[in-house]
């Protein structure tokens, strides 16, 4: 039975085939995360590439090319992240706690690093990247970021979940600016403490680099010469993987 299978799109990609998101007709059975792709490959050729190298998300969890897919889940096909908005109309989404955040408005560094303290500590951390004005000689005039939100906030939770593994009883927090980023405004912050002062180096560390790996959030680069999406930079994207080298 032949069924139309619905798939959101984000970034460079809902730029590249014309919408937020594109329908797909095909059999209910043995559909699978690397078919879908092979069909929007088939059907926007010019865009081959970046298809092939983006991941579908089977409701809201990133599936492997043999993956089976069921009729009715919620699907989303995600270019390379950039690690940096959720959908048009939301100003903002958190997650319960207060620890992970995403937002138009501006970030608060001491709010998000008061969500980490905790008495038995005796370190904690900021980091804060910001909206840089020149990169490889070229000036930027500012950054827009776009997310899958809920999916965003469920990685970065994620993320907390290693580093608690990696460091038993660290604690961490993140925040990610959607929409416009002026330069010299920050666009994530990550808040960390621990008992000792080394495990929150390394476990800051850990966190953007997983950040860039596995949340999907996108990064457009406007310049004075253009704009570009800087995920499609990237030649191999896995973000199943685990995080590369950070290993204990």
């Amino acid at each position: 039975m032949e069924a139309q299978w619905t798939v959101r799109l984000f970034a460079g990609l809902a730029e590249r085939l014309g919408g937020n998101e594109v329908r797909v007709s095909s059999a209910r059975d043995g559909m699978t995360a690397g078919k879908l792709k092979a069909l929007l490959s088939e059907r926007f050729p010019s865009h081959a590439g970046l298809i092939g190298a983006s991941f579908v998300a089977r409701n809201e969890v990133y599936a492997a090319d043999d993956e089976p897919l069921a009729y009715g889940d919620e699907l989303a096909l995600l270019p390379p992240v950039s690690g940096g908005a959720p959908e048009s109309g939301d100003d903002g989404m958190a997650s319960e706690d207060g620890r992970f955040i995403l937002t138009e408005e501006p970030l608060d560094a001491a709010r998000l690093l008061s969500r980490v303290i905790v008495p038995e500590h005796g370190a904690s951390l900021v980091f804060v990247g910001t909206t840089r004005e020149w990169t490889n000689g070229q000036r930027t005039i500012r950054l827009e970021y776009e997310a899958y939100a809920p999916m965003a906030l469920k990685t970065m939770r994620q993320i907390d979940e290693e580093i608690a593994a990696k460091w038993p009883g660290t604690r961490c927090a993140i925040a990610h600016r959607i929409g416009t980023v002026p330069v010299g405004e920050a666009s994530v912050v990550i808040a960390l403490s621990a008992p000792h002062r080394a495990e929150c180096y390394e476990a800051s560390r850990y966190a953007i680099d997983r950040l860039k790996q596995i949340v999907p959030i996108w990064k457009k680069e406007i310049r004075q010469d253009g704009s570009e999406w800087i995920g499609e930079r990237r030649e191999s994207w896995d973000p199943t993987a685990p995080a590369a080298g950070q290993e204990r």
